[in-house]
């Protein structure tokens, strides 16, 4: 199975846009993909029922993409915040059995995470704790609006905390800049860390409106998807 952690320093970064890009150029690449959230925060009630925005995007992109939580939550939050709002602790033990039943449903998984690696879920439960308890790579993702200093931090912490990183891709990248500091992100990050670039995303305005083609198509031009998966894809091969 091809199995993958989204993670960022910062929650504004494009998790969900990268994540769904990922799920739906897989799937339509031929692997049947899932897409599982352990912790959604910020769901809306529709239909009688509560819905993860997040998770409808991806559904949005390719309804044959597959999608999981354990936790939803409505209240706006971090994790752990928004499980004390509802009075609800979350438990690592549920997260880990409900992973390990969705390794053999999925080809591709890709796990998405919420705000950041030092993300509490708990007491001495972190997002970091949570990827080296699955056991998979990460990918990290940041954004031009980021500083170098947050971003090499989070890079070094990850590593110093025994994830093993796949690689950095940079969402949101202008197609063109005058700011040197964008211009050199980058280059910046391979020097001043251990770090690969996977790839570079360009800046999509509204993500409600966005075409699902044009994720498709963004993510085969902008993302080295064999070196993000570790896998010969057949079908990039000419």
């Amino acid at each position: 199975m091809l199995e993958l952690f989204v993670s960022a320093a910062e929650q504004n970064s494009g998790k969900n846009i990268v994540t769904t890009g990922l799920a739906a150029t897989m799937q339509s690449l031929g692997y049947s993909t899932g897409v599982y959230k352990p912790v959604d925060c910020g769901a809306i009630e529709k239909n009688d029922s509560i819905q993860s925005l997040d998770l409808a995007f991806v559904k949005f992109a390719d309804p044959n993409i597959k999608t999981y939580f354990s936790y939803l939550f409505k209240t706006n939050a971090s994790p752990l915040v928004a499980a004390a709002a509802e009075k609800i602790a979350i438990d690592k033990n549920v997260i880990l059995q409900d992973f390990q039943s969705l390794i053999d449903r999925n080809e591709c998984l890709l796990v998405q995470g919420n705000d950041g690696l030092a993300t509490p879920y708990g007491k001495n439960f972190l997002e970091s704790d949570l990827i080296k308890c699955f056991d998979m790579p990460m990918l990290f993702v940041v954004s031009p609006n980021m500083s170098i200093n947050n971003i090499i931090l989070s890079i070094n912490h990850a590593i110093s905390a025994g994830i093993k990183l796949r690689g950095v891709l940079i969402n949101n990248y202008p197609a063109t800049t005058e700011d040197v500091n964008v211009k050199l992100l980058p280059r910046l990050i391979e020097e001043y860390s251990d770090a690969k670039i996977m790839g570079i995303l360009p800046i999509i305005e509204d993500y409600r409106t966005v075409n699902p083609n044009d994720l498709i198509e963004n993510t085969l031009m902008g993302v080295d998807l064999e070196a993000v998966f570790q896998v010969r894809i057949a079908k990039l091969s000419y």
